[in-house]
């Protein structure tokens, strides 16, 4: 961090001395305020529900400047990385702060390839999951068991431990998620194959089956790999500061990223596109493309408690940049299947065009987001509903991983505790039972 030339001061009206905190400046973005001594010299607390204004951390992986769409992975822009490079290579970016060049990208690919197996009684364990279960529930389990699979990789505070760990994690998160969704359908599980590419590899894994040969379509190996990618990291959301809070009490990896995963699990997060297809399922309900007019104007309505899912971002106050790179490969995924004129997808892009058109909407910059597109995409392929969270937590492990490799090495880090503004009953005493 660069100490600014400039300080904040913190006056009081009630005639307490005023307090001057230090400023730091970053590569780009706001500066912050220091207040770590803020509770030393005040007596004080900041208060900020949600920590909306609040810097937990300094970091040099990922940076999004909402007001201008824009979105870096260790300074490139996400744009160039979708389109230039595949997701080994992001993998290696997010870890090691530089793109790999051929021998390293080769040996990188390699050590994640070798790794892809899962020991054998994980698949037993699955046995005591029900077969309906939410995917998100067995995957955090199965994740969490990680560290009773392979001990030599769970201490945190080992740099040699945190490297074999986010491997095994790569390199295992798909044949984990294709072995929940084999397991929920009841066909057998597919072992992986280590002359496929990660993202082929993946699905194979989940739509190949011992009766017959998979061959990998390569648009539909360019859709996957490119979700991941854009799915990879994502700054200090909730799941992040859920891995980092976690990691900062020292605790194991699989343990950290299986609680990111818990986290990711909500609608309002990685949720999204989840419940922007079933909003898609419902408007097919109510009659589809013919309804779709109607469905917008409650949306507008305030009072109807109708909403439009994966439109806006909490964010982007302008477009998401990774929904227009989304929104090619969904017509790319569509015109390959022959999809173009499926009444869902059909429902999807009338709802799109409204929203791009509509002042309502392009005022309040509601446009499609990422979730939006990769939701249609998804189900394109053949990924069920509930399983599309289970793919967004494949893809955003490397980025946790790296966010916690990050904390760990931090001098400055300590074990997460958040301060509270206490509102309950002030001390009191306790009345024998027989006088209440």
């Amino acid at each position: 961090m660069k100490l600014a030339d400039n300080k904040a001061t913190l006056s009081f009206s009630n005639g307490s001395p005023s307090v001057e905190l230090p400023v730091y400046q970053g590569n780009i973005g706001p500066d912050v305020i220091d207040i770590r001594k803020l509770y030393a010299q005040t007596g004080m607390f900041t208060y900020d529900p949600g920590f909306l204004s609040t810097a937990s951390c300094q970091s040099a992986i990922t940076y999004i400047d909402g007001d201008k769409g824009e979105l870096l992975y260790r300074g490139y822009p996400i744009e160039q990385l979708a389109t230039q490079c595949d997701f080994m290579e992001t993998c290696y970016l997010l870890l090691k702060g530089e793109l790999p060049n051929a021998t390293q990208k080769t040996e990188f690919t390699k050590t994640v390839t070798m790794h892809t197996m899962v020991n054998e009684q994980m698949q037993f364990f699955l046995r005591g999951f029900r077969r309906d279960a939410h995917p998100m529930a067995v995957l955090t389990g199965l994740i969490g068991a990680m560290s009773a699979f392979y001990h030599d990789s769970t201490d945190i505070n080992n740099a040699e431990h945190r490297e074999i760990a986010a491997i095994r994690l790569i390199a295992k998160l798909p044949t984990l998620v294709a072995m929940a969704y084999k397991y929920g359908i009841g066909q057998p599980y597919m072992y992986p194959r280590n002359d496929l590419s990660y993202s082929g590899n993946f699905l194979r894994m989940m739509f190949g089956t011992p009766c017959e040969d998979y061959k990998v379509n390569p648009v539909i190996e360019r859709a996957i790999d490119r979700i991941f990618i854009l799915h990879a990291d994502h700054e200090q959301n909730a799941s992040t500061s859920t891995v980092r809070l976690c990691g900062s009490s020292g605790t194991n990896p699989f343990a950290a990223i299986a609680a990111g995963v818990a986290c990711l699990w909500g609608p309002a997060h990685g949720g999204a596109n989840e419940a922007c297809l079933n909003m898609l399922e419902e408007i097919q309900a109510m009659g589809g493309v013919a309804k779709v007019g109607e469905f917008m104007e409650k949306v507008k309505d305030k009072n109807s408690g109708v909403k439009l899912m994966g439109f806006g971002h909490r964010v982007y106050k302008n477009y998401d940049p990774r929904a227009k790179l989304m929104q090619e490969t969904c017509n790319e995924v569509l015109a390959a299947l022959g999809l173009e004129k499926d009444p869902l997808f059909a429902l999807a892009k009338q709802l799109e065009k409204i929203a791009l058109e509509d002042d309502y909407f392009v005022q309040r910059k509601l446009y499609p987001n990422v979730d939006f597109y990769s939701g249609i995409v998804q189900r394109a392929i053949g990924i069920p509903v509930n399983l599309f969270t289970g793919i967004f937590a494949l893809a955003r492990t490397v980025g946790w991983i790296a966010q916690l490799n990050e904390m760990i090495a931090d001098p400055e880090y300590k074990i997460g505790r958040p301060r509270q503004l206490f509102v309950g009953s002030v001390k009191r005493d306790v009345t024998p039972i027989g006088k209440r």
